[in-house]
């Protein structure tokens, strides 16, 4: 069964501590930037100028200018896996959970490019990612997608001749795939249409038949 929302999000106690108003201002900096520039051409000078602190507290309270581009996105997940949480409570049956998943991700990518263009473009391709606090929390995101399968495999809703990771890779990816593009080039995406298409192609290969 699908976890309970807030319990679930192992790093939740670290947003709940009162940050530093210097550590927010360089957050929110970051954030601004990002709108406008790829990661790697912003220099920490230009952060710690729009946040208006001393550049040194960049590496006081996040190590490097990495460890601050983990800690804008351990923000947005936590705020996206809280939001997703509270709108699976109001849902029955795993494919419904699903179809409101697929259209609160897509949402998310369209609605906040920021929070986009770091999960997809930014954090990837370093290998110090996937060791980090910011990762766990993703693949939080990664077994509740999973838990939802399961139970959707429990209640006869999905098929249970496919493999339910292979089920959540299936969807993950073709969320991604609808929405990088978009991301990437700076195009709008028509959310509620583009999740009915992809729920309309998945579901119709897991759903367990009756009859």
């Amino acid at each position: 069964m699908v976890k309970p929302a807030v319990s679930s999000l192992q790093p939740q106690s670290i947003a709940e501590t009162p940050s530093p108003p210097a550590r927010e201002k360089l957050a929110d900096a970051l954030r601004q930037i990002l709108a406008y520039k790829d990661f790697n051409s912003i220099t920490n000078a230009e952060i710690s100028k729009i946040a208006g602190v001393n550049e040194s507290l960049i590496y006081r309270y996040f190590t490097n200018k990495r460890g601050l581009l983990h800690q804008v996105l351990q923000d947005y997940m936590i705020d996206f896996l809280t939001k997703v949480q509270k709108e699976l409570k109001e849902r029955r049956g795993a494919l419904d959970k699903l179809r409101t998943l697929i259209q609160a991700h897509i949402q998310m990518y369209d609605g906040n490019r920021v929070f986009a263009k770091i999960l997809l473009l930014e954090v990837r391709n370093f290998p110090g990612y996937f060791e980090s606090e910011t990762y766990q929390l993703v693949r939080t995101y990664g077994r509740l997608v999973l838990d939802i399968i399961d139970e959707g495999i429990e209640q006869n809703e999905i098929r249970n001749d496919i493999s339910s990771c292979r089920i959540r890779d299936l969807i993950l990816g073709g969320i991604e795939h609808f929405c990088m593009a978009p991301v990437i080039f700076d195009h709008t995406v028509s959310s509620e249409s583009v999740a009915e298409q992809l729920c309309n192609l998945i579901f119709a290969g897991i759903q367990k038949k009756t009859g």
